[in-house]
This record gives C-alpha cells, structure tokens and sequence, in this order.
C-alpha cells in the first residue's frame, strides 16, 4: 500500500506541487479537450497507448478520512483503491474534495514508484507529473487536492448542495494551473460530485463518468423505523446526473437495473463495474492465527465472536443483531460476543443508543463498541472473528463482505442489494431475508454451532471473494472511460 505523504504546496486554492509552477495563462479560442486520437482508444476499449488524465471528484468526503464514522465509508476505500489501481497502469489520477479544516495541505501526495520499484516521490516526482506521457513500468503518484469551498468545517450532507457552484469553482480554478486540455475524463463519486462534475466536464469538454455509489429512491424504500427519508432535493440532483452523464457505473445488475428503472437511465450509458478487495492485504489464517488475533485485540479466546464493521447508524441495522442476541437470551441459546466496529453517523448519540437498546435487552456484556480500525488493524479484526455480520437495509455493494470472505471469515448478510452478488447463500456464508430479529437469531446460532459448517464456508468465501480484485475493477473502467471518449458523447 502506497504511504501518504503531504507535500509543501504554494498558497492559493488547491495549489500545485512547486515544481508545476503558477498558472498558465488561458490561450483563447483553444479547445479544452484532447481529441480522441491524442488519447488512443484500443480494440478493446481502453485508453492506449496514452492513458488518460483523470479527475476524480469525492465532494463531501475525502478518500483520506478514516472509513467507519460520519460520511466515510465503502466509497473512501473505493475511490483511493481505485486511484493507486488506475496509477499502477500509468494512469495520473488527481482527486478533488472539499477542505474542512485550514490545517490541511491544499495537495496531498500519495507517491508513485519508479520503473525500477523505488519510491517515486520528490524532483522524479516532478518530472513525471510534467511530462505528457509515463513511461512503462513507472506508476505515477495519485494526487489528493482539498478544495475551499465553504466554511473550514465537516458539515452534514444536506447542507452541502448550497456550496456546490464553490466546489465547482474551485475545481476549475485547479484546472486553470494546467495547461488546456489536461484532463480527459472526470469520474464523479455520490449525486453531490456528479453535480459538481456535470459543471467542469462541461467546462473542459471531456466525458462524465458517475458512480452513484448509493441511490436515494432506493434507500428510502427500505428505511428503518423512524429513521429520516433522502431529501426531494437529492433525488432531483441524481435524476439531473443520470440524465447528463455520458457513461454510469453500476456495482451490481441489480444497481444497473435501479438505474433504468427508477431513473429512466439509458441503459446503453450503464456499465456494471464491479468493486475490488485488496486480496493482497485480505488473506485467510489458520486457528493459531485467529487466536494471536484475539490476544492482540484483547478479546476472549474461548467465546464466539460476531463482528459488525461499519458506521452506527439505522441503515447499517446493528440494532438488528443486538436484538437478535436478545432473543438468543430469551431461548437460552449461547450468546456470542458481539463487535461493534464503527462510530456514528448522522446521529451523535447513535452509539449510546445501541449500547443503551443492549442494557434493555439484557445484553450489554455481550455488546463491545470499538472505534474505526485502521485498513491495516481492520486485517487482524477480521482474523479475530468467527462471522461478520451485514443487517444493513440498503447495500449498494458491500465491501465488508468482499474483504471478510477474502479474510477467509463467513459473512452472515442481509439478501438486499449488492451483497445479495457478494455473499453466496450456504456457500461463504448465509443470506438472510429481512431484519426481523428471531429470524437473524437462529441463522447466527447455526452458523457459530456448526465448526464445520463454517470452516466450509470460510474457504468457499475466499475462493468466492478471489473474483474481485481492484486490477480487474480498473481494466474494466479505463474500458469504460474509453467508449465515453469513443462515443461522441462528449458535449
């Protein structure tokens, strides 16, 4: 995994490595796109021989923050695994997100290698970033840039549409620092960088490619009790971008078919990419293995051990499995040990409320809360688990479950959405329908009473998650970033 370095950047919005220099002056009556011939398009689709400049947009959240709390989540893993993926085919990827504190540096660096496998950071740094191509075998740094847009502070997601025509500004101000025609696509992330991307792709004349990551017709059909629907405001912006983009990503048919179907996309702009694990850093362990995890986790060695990852909040259903080890002391049944690893989003007390569901349910000393883990410690909790547990109500894909079953761990998951794709029923794990919790009761009890059954399905949820890899998901996005340029739909 690449290491994030913050690089002394000049002052200004979204300023440059020193090495780029200052601004370039606008040349009028130039276009702001190379043609497609400059770029290449192979038989296949992709960008070659040139690969193309891409602007990533992750607006109200930065692939930098840590994933399990606020807004972070699947989709910060998503886009960073993306980036250094895209990287590691020559691609130079540079990200734009919106700055929340004064304190960070307008660029962050996330360095490259060189040809010859040495980091590739500082002067060769510069060198490959000024260049109009990259040489085989070197893979160029991927660039974060924090945009000004608003208020130095992280503000909830419904505030943000009114900051948008900023974000947007800012972005095209960044782009004034190169010169014409440096991007060839942008790849916006969540409804609030499609309106943002919508704007600049326009501006540059270069293909928008959208990932929805969530859609909200779709989570507002499967709300918990009480829990508060997507604004009226939201579901118009993503109409607005489904309708504007030149190519959409699906993580799943069943994402792919939500498009069309909820919001009369066209289904040849659709393309089911799927997301990638890090099969590298997601590996299988044996019984020693999972008993040294535990030791470091300091959890018990002699008890079952059911991990939920993710942000606290009723779409992720927690409450489900927390009721569901009710049940279990109602019928007497043994009751594992539930993980809760994640803070709140959206609701401050949403954590005292989960641990104060499992004091009236009588389970509060089986309930352990652990803040977000690192990608690197996320690892050793996956190790240390028996089942990872998924009760969310809505899924657009499920990264959980891809980096569980690829840790070797059975996944016990909700049938909804993408993680009906990811989770083979009795294969790697279990799927169950519905949240009632009796139901998801007696599949945790059959799961954690069978040993054999689960190490059956901790080797099939390897094998299973095997077919995801960020190489794959990447190949197959610089096919799409190349029928978007080919098609003639760029406007």
């Amino acid at each position: 995994m690449f290491s994030v370095q913050a690089v002394p950047v000049r002052p200004g919005p979204c300023a440059w490595m020193p090495c780029l220099g200052g601004p370039v002056p606008r040349r009028g009556g130039v276009s702001c796109r190379r043609s497609v011939d400059q770029a290449g398009v192979d038989d296949n689709g992709g960008m070659s021989p040139e690969q193309p400049r891409v602007a990533m947009l992750s607006v109200h959240t930065s692939p930098l923050d840590q994933p399990g709390t606020g807004d972070a989540g699947g989709m910060n893993v998503y886009v960073l695994e993306l980036a250094h993926a895209l990287a590691a085919r020559g691609v130079r990827v540079e990200i734009f997100t919106r700055a929340v504190s004064s304190d960070q540096p307008d660029t962050v660096v996330l360095p490259g290698r060189c040809s010859d496998g040495a980091p590739l950071d500082g002067e060769r740094a510069c060198d490959v970033l000024r260049a109009d191509h990259v040489d085989a075998g070197v893979v160029p740094p991927v660039l974060v840039h924090h945009v000004p847009a608003g208020p130095f502070e992280r503000l909830d997601k419904n505030d943000l549409p009114a900051l948008l025509c900023s974000m947007a500004a800012g972005v095209l101000r960044c782009e004034a620092a190169r010169e014409p025609g440096w991007y060839d696509v942008v790849h916006s992330h969540y409804w609030l960088s499609g309106q943002v991307g919508a704007v600049v792709a326009d501006r540059w004349e270069v293909p928008l490619v959208h990932t929805a990551h969530t859609l909200a017709r779709v989570k507002n059909a499967a709300l918990a009790p009480g829990d508060v629907p997507e604004p009226s405001l939201r579901v118009v912006g993503e109409e607005l971008v489904v309708a504007r983009a030149d190519a959409l990503v699906a993580s799943t048919p069943g994402e792919a078919r939500d498009l069309v179907d909820l919001y009369a996309a066209d289904p040849a702009k659709v393309h089911v990419v799927e997301p990638g694990v890090d099969l590298r850093r997601f590996v299988p362990t044996d019984a020693a293995g999972r008993r040294q995890a535990r030791r470091t986790l300091g959890l018990p060695e002699d008890r079952d051990v059911v991990l939920f990852a993710g942000r606290v909040q009723p779409l992720k259903a927690p409450d489900v499995l927390v009721r569901a080890l009710g049940v279990l002391r109602e019928q007497c049944r043994p009751i594992p040990l539930l993980v809760v690893l994640g803070g709140p989003s959206g609701q401050a007390r949403a954590v005292d409320d989960l641990l104060a569901l499992a004091s009236r349910a009588g389970v509060a000393e089986h309930v352990l809360v652990h803040p977000p883990a690192s990608r690197e410690a996320l690892v050793t909790w996956y190790h240390a688990a028996d089942v990872v547990a998924m009760p969310s109500r809505s899924e657009s894909f499920g990264l959980v479950a891809a980096e569980a079953q690829a840790s070797g761990v059975p996944v016990v998951a909700a049938a909804v959405g993408g993680l009906a794709s990811i989770v083979e029923d009795d294969g790697s794990g279990r799927l169950v329908r519905g949240h009632d919790p009796a139901v998801w009761a007696a599949v945790l009890d059959e799961v954690l009473s069978d040993p054999a059954r689960r190490a059956a399905y901790g080797a099939q949820a390897r094998q299973v998650a095997e077919r995801f890899g960020w190489d794959t998901t990447a190949d197959q996005l610089l096919k799409v970033y190349g029928v978007a340029r080919e098609s003639g739909a760029v406007r």
